[in-house]
């Protein structure tokens, strides 16, 4: 009876053992393999949206454009958003790390004064054109409230965004304030300034308007304005079958074969996910830039509008596009460009590329098609602080 019941008992297990061995084996095989994502591309949104807490309206947009543009946001009062994201550079910056406090110049003819300790920002200025789609997917679809931001995706929507540089010793608060305290600096300044107080309550309407809050959602609401979604990419992508040309085609079918479309995909061809790269460090920062979690990890950027964006990669240290494809090259084959990471810990997307360099000028081509130069450069006469529109760039 007791070896019957024995036999019973194991007939009933060794299903489910074999089973659990099988699905074991399954599960290690999955996870070595490149994860498969969805790499449709498709135009830009005609419209955008914005979080239900801050609908946007001209008086927002109004205001959030000169707060952009006034270094009252800043320190030592020398420093405006548009320091780094100016208009005549896309709302970007021609250099490889921006230089905020204590400088002078735009661009790349911005530089420290002469007693200066204070370091430059570690990574490149990004542009802040079509910023309000970012976290945008295949389908078009994306929440502004949740929209990544930064190299380091640390925080969401553009809303906090707009608040992190203000807060950052290198990029606009400087010496004379700690982090904790600046915004509230900030935002008693322009309390004192009579038409500040005029704008912010014409904006939002509440007793007491200039709140940290508040200051976010007007340079946020002002930033969704910036917005380039008819470049001749876009009009193909509707139909116009002859918005590019016959090798921009061929450069977008290339694009998509060789394996870039893999990361960068969707309307802002990017997936807004970080990969492992090892880009060559940047000299000018005294310790090696990590990325996230100190996995040298940065999240994967956006392909629109390049021609303003150069140079390139987190930390600018690729000048040219032909730069960035052959770096591309160089990674996929195996070679290692950063020393401080091995090619073992590349993303698993970059073995995958198959790009050669007789491919690469089809490439740039059709990245070219992206660019989108419709967009307002127009800066304001004067900033209701009456410091120097722009902060110290002449």
């Amino acid at each position: 009876m007791k070896k019957r019941h024995l036999l019973e008992v194991l007939s009933l297990i060794a299903p489910i053992f074999l089973g659990s061995c099988k699905d074991t084996s399954y599960e290690k095989i999955s996870m070595t393999e490149t994860p498969r994502v969805s790499t449709g591309i498709t135009a830009l949104p005609k419209t955008v949206k914005a979080p239900l807490d801050n609908a946007s309206s001209k008086e927002k947009e109004a205001l959030g454009r000169v707060l952009f543009f006034d270094p009252i946001l800043s320190g030592g009062k020398d420093v405006a958003c548009a320091t780094c994201h100016h208009p005549q550079n896309g709302y970007a910056e021609f250099r490889d790390l921006s230089i905020g406090p204590n400088a002078r110049g735009l661009g790349s003819k911005r530089k420290f004064n002469r007693e200066n300790d204070i370091p430059f920002v570690k990574r490149n200025s990004q542009t802040i054109i079509n910023s309000a789609f970012n976290g945008i997917d295949t389908y078009k679809r994306y929440d502004p409230e949740k929209a990544p931001m930064f190299w380091d995706d640390r925080v969401k929507s553009l809303e906090n965004q707009a608040l992190e540089p203000i807060k950052a010793f290198e990029e606009m608060r400087g010496h004379g304030f700690t982090e904790t305290e600046i915004l509230e600096v900030v935002v008693g300044r322009l309390r004192r300034i009579p038409e500040y107080r005029t704008l912010f309550e014409a904006a939002f309407q509440e007793e007491n308007p200039i709140t940290i809050e508040n200051l976010g959602k007007a340079i946020a609401s002002f930033e969704r304005t910036l917005v380039t979604n008819n470049s001749r990419f876009d009009r193909y992508m509707r139909g116009e079958s002859d918005a590019i040309l016959l090798s921009e085609k061929e450069g977008f079918e290339l694009f998509k074969s060789v394996g870039c479309v893999n990361c960068h995909n969707g309307p802002m061809f990017s997936d807004y996910q970080p990969h492992v790269l090892g880009v060559p460090q940047n000299g000018k920062l005294p310790t090696p830039d990590t990325g996230i979690q100190d996995s040298f990890q940065f999240r994967t950027p956006t392909l629109r509008n390049l021609r303003f964006t150069a140079p390139y990669m987190h930390n600018g240290s690729l000048p040219t596009l032909r730069q960035v494809l052959e770096f591309y090259e160089d990674i996929a084959n195996g070679k290692e460009r950063n020393p401080l990471v091995p090619k073992e810990q590349y993303d698993p997307f970059v073995r995958e590329l198959n790009l050669s360099v007789k491919e690469m000028s089809l490439i740039i081509s059709f990245l070219n098609t992206l660019n989108d130069d419709d967009f307002s450069k127009v800066l304001p006469e004067a900033v209701p602080s009456g410091l120097a529109v722009g902060g110290n760039i002449h």
